[in-house]
């Protein structure tokens, strides 16, 4: 897998590189610094860290 950098995407939706949905970290959390992510029953929590860094924790 080959990582991108955020500053490649042109903005939020399909990027053209790969083709991926890409989502803005501040509009999952409704502009604060946290939102719970499910997946199969579990539930994540994703944190936006003050310097910037996004933490995802089970």
């Amino acid at each position: 897998m080959t990582a991108t950098r955020p500053a490649e995407f042109g903005h939020v939706g399909i990027t053209p590189v790969n083709n991926l949905p890409a989502h803005e970290a501040t509009e999952l959390t409704h502009g604060g610094n946290q939102a719970l992510i499910v997946l199969n029953d579990q539930v994540y929590n994703l944190r936006i860290t003050r310097a910037g860094k996004l933490i995802l924790t089970k």
